[in-house]
């Protein structure tokens, strides 16, 4: 019987997993520069924690069970509910702000597609206890920071942002009842997978006119540059529902990101959590779906138990990025880690000297290999060297001297083990990053 993994799932093997972890030491590096600190939680939970967030409905997209115990629990799907459960436990005595990330993988049960699997890596970063725009700008500028740190430019993505309360005024302008915002919301945020005559049409049952379902169309397609929010305001007739835009504006442009952003009203985000601005970051062409999300959502941890708390947060998965990346040419050709060096012995009495210093090289904090051939030819030797990068080639003669030989210009010393270590702690390169 052969056996294949499950649908919507990968298998990692070293090169994948290489690619894997090359992703998440990029989210690490730069939530740490940017002052946050990583948290994590269970793999799973119970099912009333993602009902309380999202509703009966949430239910179908989960994976849940019941354990021995008939309790009701489902597989992580996100990691919001679990981190506003665990601010809401101990928020008298956590320090303001909150700045916390994490790298969860998560699964949820939806047909698998291009740029969305059922299981995928999700770099999350949350700011709580800020009610002020330059929380929301900040939590834009670390998505772009990261962006940067990958090599992608303002040319090839953009940040798109809007604001749900203000998105709410111009759909209560065009008449749309109240009752159904929640409607209009999700036809919005539906809009660039549909073809212009369905947009159309599902316009109409929010109650709109011919000449209403037009506005709404071209409100919700047009794109202001960022720096032009006023402008923005006249043309929708918007003025004081704009304020929270108008602040965040003035520190994106502080922050030097504004070529990056624009103001996209059509933007509003499908979870109905979220209570304020709003964005996503799309690739330009827009063949592909959002690379992240996020926005404001400041009654979330008080839903939880918790005080009311502003918080601003996103989540990047790993699969629509990675989507990215390759067709921008801009994964590395090779991310595995790279050996400091491949030790080989040139007569089987310096088989045991071989080993003996591996370990010695290990025990000194460097990635250390050696041939498990019987081969003593150092041709082939050599090769296997190259062929997993090694750095240096480390050779024992007959008679027990070192040579130390790099491998970039076949350059060769005559080493003791001391100096052997100490060149190669001078000149290594960290393990993560290949």
């Amino acid at each position: 019987m052969k056996l294949q993994s499950p649908r919507g799932t990968r298998d990692f093997y070293p090169a994948e997993c290489a690619w894997r972890n090359y992703l998440v030491q990029a989210w690490r590096t730069v939530s740490i520069r940017n002052g946050f600190e990583e948290v994590d939680g269970p793999i799973f939970e119970s099912l009333d924690l993602y009902k309380v967030k999202s509703g009966e409905g949430i239910v179908s997209e989960l994976f849940h069970f019941q354990d021995r115990g008939e309790r009701d629990l489902a597989i992580r799907p996100e990691f919001t509910p679990t981190l506003a459960r665990m601010v809401a436990a101990k928020a008298n005595s956590l320090p303001r702000p909150i700045k916390w990330y994490c790298v969860p993988n998560l699964c949820r049960a939806e047909r698998p597609q291009r740029g969305r699997l059922r299981e995928f890596w999700q770099w999350n970063c949350d700011i709580i206890g800020v009610n002020d725009a330059t929380a929301d700008a900040e939590s834009i500028f670390t998505m772009i920071d990261l962006l940067r740190e990958l090599g992608l430019r303002s040319e090839h993505v953009v940040v798109k942002i809007s604001h749900r309360t203000s998105v709410r005024h111009i759909l209560q302008k065009l008449g749309v009842p109240e009752d159904r915002i929640p409607q209009a919301f999700n036809l919005l945020d539906r809009r660039d997978k549909m073809e212009e005559d369905e947009f159309r049409q599902e316009a109409t049952k929010l109650g709109l006119d011919e000449d209403r379902v037009e506005r709404f169309e071209q409100t919700c397609r047009r794109k202001y540059p960022c720096g032009d929010v006023d402008h923005m305001c006249r043309s929708i007739g918007l003025g004081d529902t704009m304020d929270d835009l108008r602040a965040l504006d003035d520190k994106l442009t502080a922050f030097g990101i504004a070529d990056w952003c624009e103001y996209d009203l059509g933007i509003v985000r499908g979870l109905a959590y979220y209570t304020g601005t709003v964005y996503e970051v799309h690739e330009r062409s827009g063949a592909m779906r959002a690379m992240a999300g996020g926005g404001r959502y400041d009654q979330l941890v008080e839903l939880f138990g918790g005080p009311s708390m502003p918080a601003v947060g996103f989540g990047m998965g790993d699969v629509v990025l990675t989507d990215v990346l390759v067709d921008k040419g801009l994964v590395p050709e090779n991310v595995m880690p790279r050996p400091d060096a491949f030790v080989v012995a040139m007569s089987d009495t310096q088989t045991t000297a071989a080993l003996t210093l591996t370990a010695r090289l290990r025990a000194a904090g460097l990635h250390a290999r050696f041939s498990y051939k019987t081969t003593r030819n150092l041709g082939k030797l050599l090769k296997d060297a190259d062929a997993c990068r090694a750095r240096y080639a480390v050779i024992i003669g007959e008679n027990g001297e070192i040579d130390a030989k790099k491998l970039a210009d076949a350059s060769q010393q005559r080493v003791t083990t001391e100096s052997l270590m100490e060149l190669l702690c001078k000149t290594r390169e960290p393990l993560a990053r290949g």
